[in-house]
């Protein structure tokens, strides 16, 4: 294929979007050699950029390019610099995706660039499922539009629908079925994130999300970061549920992560989330070397979640009563700024201090080397918010989860590791719900037993691991399914191209 195409990547702004869009421009430079620039924020790009720099080791990234679109969050009634939902609270994240519909214009400006400098539009604009305007920009340009749900298969298709038709507003019930789902599958007001609870088509939520998606919904086609093996049924409603083509373009983990080597080099993390760990890599192999095979318990919430302080106190002495070890990468509760200071008080008193002298927890104080700690030996569950990125890195080393939902779509995803891959338990819901630390200690028991439940879970979860390693395969005669979509998607988009 020749390397003169150029396809244009419009990420949303928040950290689960923009590792796998740049996972994925990686992946398709790499198959195919065309140009591909990321647009985005200046402190996203900056971001991105640093990423980039600290793990580029093939020539592929230097057509890898990085735009930056004009914005000013105050503009937006948004607090200063505010350029990610990190940098926000749950309550303005509405107001943030209204704003990132800003982009548009700069965005469009940006395309004209390339159209001047290159005398063609671009080969296509792959957008995010909230930036449903860049359906309309391609339009108006003359190229194709892709969305990518940097989402499961499942999650995605239960989002879209439930947003787009609100069936919880159609019942008293606590339960409801779902568009596009076999009426069987109920779901439930619990398994709803705030802004979709709140959602009556005429709410502020309504006006902001349900317009982006609608027009996303109109795309070309789809990406979907997940293997075809692991969630035929997910894919299958996703599919019939759009009526488009659906291609999935999973895993879009760094190689290393598949290879079937027991502990992954110690800068893999780094090198997929360009953050400043919180704790060397090696302090963490180190402390896990010093545990047994399948003993440690790992607890992380993502990247932009976190547990109330009664919460965050309860699972504090379920972990210190199970006398199990354990990793948990922790950060201020509910209500405190995330990247602020972490106080001893929301912990019981001299909790962190016994943990290490026993030598039974290591606390993590913001980023961990997730990949690395999922990939080791003695990593036996990982207690999760279910955000697509971190299930994928966990099934890709065969570890099942107990599933703590915390947001977006985590409880659909939830929802689809419990009752379509039993592969995880679920805890609770929310970073306001009730937990009992003998309900914490009885789901680690369960999981941890490999003689029953827990064991069934480890071997399923292997069986998984295998299917996400296997969609990469490159040869002839038995090529993966990344590699097949990879390559169709491709295909498609140059021959429609040349009917535009």
């Amino acid at each position: 294929m020749e390397g003169q195409e150029h396809i244009v990547m419009l990420p949303f702004m928040a950290q689960g979007h923009l590792i796998p869009f740049l996972a994925l421009a990686r992946k398709i430079q790499q198959r195919t050699g065309f140009t591909i620039t990321i647009a985005s924020t200046t402190l996203n790009i900056q971001y991105l950029s640093a990423t980039i720099a600290s793990t580029s080791n093939s020539q592929s990234d230097s057509n890898i390019h990085l735009a930056e679109l004009s914005f000013c969050s105050t503009d937006h009634g948004l607090p200063p610099n505010a350029e990610s939902t990190e940098d926000l609270p749950l309550s303005k994240i509405g107001d943030f995706v209204a704003a990132s519909t800003s982009l548009e214009a700069p965005a469009h400006r940006l395309i004209l660039d390339i159209i001047a400098k290159e005398g063609r539009p671009p080969l296509c604009i792959v957008s995010d499922m909230y930036f449903g305007w860049a359906a309309n920009l391609a339009n108006n340009l003359s190229t194709v539009h892709v969305t990518f749900t940097t989402g499961g298969a499942y999650g995605s298709a239960a989002l879209v629908s439930i947003w787009l038709s609100l069936p919880h507003r159609c019942t008293a019930s606590d339960e409801f079925p779902v568009p596009g789902f076999p009426e069987s599958y109920l779901f439930q007001i619990s398994q709803l994130n705030p802004y979709l609870k709140a959602a009556d088509g005429k709410d502020s939520g309504s006006r902001i999300f349900q317009p982006q998606i609608s027009l996303s919904t109109k795309s070309f086609g789809w990406l979907c970061s997940t293997v075809e093996a692991i969630e035929p049924f997910g894919l299958e409603i996703l599919r019939n549920y759009l009526r488009l083509p659906v291609w999935s373009v999973g895993p879009l983990l760094p190689t290393d992560a598949l290879k079937n080597s027991s502990t992954l080099d110690s800068s893999v993390s780094r090198q997929r989330a360009g953050k400043e760990l919180g704790i060397p890599a090696e302090t963490c192999l180190k402390w896990l070397d010093s545990h047994g095979s399948d003993s440690v318990i790992y607890i992380s919430f993502g990247s932009q979640n976190t547990i109330s302080a009664t919460q965050m106190m309860e699972l504090a002495i379920a972990l210190e009563e199970s006398g199990r070890p354990f990793i948990w990468v922790i950060r201020p509760p509910v209500g405190y700024d995330m990247k602020g200071e972490f106080r001893a008080e929301w912990l019981p008193q001299g909790f962190e201090d016994r943990m290490s002298k026993r030598k039974q927890g290591l606390l993590v104080h913001n980023w961990a080397p997730q990949l690395e700690i999922l990939s080791h030996k003695s990593t036996s569950v990982f207690v999760s918010h279910c955000g697509w990125n971190s299930v994928m890195e966990s099934l890709s080393q065969g570890v099942p989860i107990i599933g703590w939902p915390l947001g977006a779509e985590q409880a659909f995803n939830s929802k689809m590791l419990v009752e379509e891959m039993g592969v995880s338990v679920e805890l609770t819901r929310g970073g306001q719900s009730d937990i009992a630390r003998k309900e914490v200690k009885r789901l680690i028991d369960l999981v941890m037993d490999k003689s029953g439940k827990g064991g069934e879970m480890r071997e399923k979860a292997c069986e998984i691991k295998e299917q996400i390693r296997a969609a990469i395969r490159e040869e002839a005669e038995d090529k993966g399914s990344f590699v097949k979509a990879m390559d169709d998607f491709v295909a498609t988009i140059l021959s429609t191209r040349q009917g535009l």
